[in-house]
């Protein structure tokens, strides 16, 4: 059994680790055990003391998910699932993470099959997007990624805006991302079903009626190899793929290679390296619009295809 994944994003601030409460009370009264991830920035966890004990946790200091500590974070994640019971895996990311980078850390091809990446909640500070002009424009960037890529946006913090600051302040963020649900609260406050129904009829539902029939915002496809696959073949499949695909990683059972190969693809840049060991024959995909019918379909028939397939 797959156990769900929730990221929490958001800049600085604006409302995640009251969020993460809400969230851990909600699993909880569905009758399920949460476990949680917390990453900060500093030396020391400010937040931890909000998880209430008995709730399995896990802590990465000194740096972001995304940059300078994925290896921690896999062993973090070993971890908890070898050595706790939890059905559901929530993840606060630091202010400064930006959500393509951290479904790429936490998706790892070692036990990517584990896990069930439901979606991304950001937190937006209204009063601090309001003022947004006193930061950088690096700082603005990664906030319009993070309410870009984000499946359900939480709009917090509301009182301490005009009627014509709020209205404003909505608008610019659906014009960001005009296909996720956009949630108006004070406290991060926002009902149970809202938050575990990430992948009810707001999200797939309605959007499996539109033309292109894809899903959109941020996704992660985990493929599992039966069988070997050509890598002339493999090599030529990359080349159709859309530039809506982000990263790639994972171990591919080449034909003719008695251990698979560890594949990178990142920014439309690949990366093949052979293995001298047995590695789970995974393939994790992430991006946005995919068609995960489409892409397995497409893995299976070079299964099919190579002339070593078992």
């Amino acid at each position: 059994m797959k156990k769900d994944v929730y990221l929490l994003s958001g800049f600085l601030g604006s409302g995640k680790t009251t969020l993460l409460k809400n969230l851990i009370a909600a699993l909880k009264d569905k009758g399920l055990k949460p476990a949680v991830l917390m990453n900060e920035l500093g030396s020391v966890s400010i937040d931890s003391q909000e998880v209430e004990e008995g709730t399995p946790l896990k802590e990465l200091l000194d740096g972001c998910i995304c940059c300078s500590i994925q290896d921690k974070l896999e062993s973090q994640l070993q971890e908890l699932l070898f050595q706790d019971d939890f059905d559901v895996l929530v993840i606060e990311t630091t202010g400064a993470a930006h959500p393509v980078e951290v479904v790429d850390a936490v998706m790892s091809p070692l036990f990517a099959d584990r896990f069930h990446f439901k979606g991304i909640i950001t937190v937006v500070d209204g009063k601090q997007w309001v003022s947004r002009g006193a930061y950088s424009p690096q700082v603005l960037q990664l906030m319009r990624e993070q309410i870009r890529h984000a499946h359900l946006l939480v709009f917090n913090k509301e009182d301490l805006l005009s009627e014509m600051e709020k209205g404003t302040a909505l608008f610019e963020i659906q014009q960001i991302n005009p296909n996720a649900k956009l949630l108006i609260t004070n406290y991060s406050k926002v009902s149970p079903s809202d938050l575990l129904n990430l992948e009810g009829k707001h999200q797939s539902g309605e959007r499996k009626k539109s033309a292109i029939g894809h899903q959109l915002n941020l996704r992660a496809y985990v493929h599992t190899f039966s069988g070997s696959v050509s890598q002339t073949g493999f090599e030529e499949w990359m080349k159709t793929l859309p530039d809506t695909i982000y990263r790639m990683k994972g171990y591919i059972p080449f034909s003719g290679r008695k251990y698979p190969y560890m594949f990178q693809y990142s920014y439309g840049m690949p990366l093949i390296f052979p293995e001298n060991m047995n590695l789970p024959k995974t393939l994790v995909i992430i991006g946005e619009e995919l068609d995960e019918s489409k892409l397995r379909n497409e893995l299976k028939e070079l299964e099919e295809s190579s002339p070593n397939s078992n």
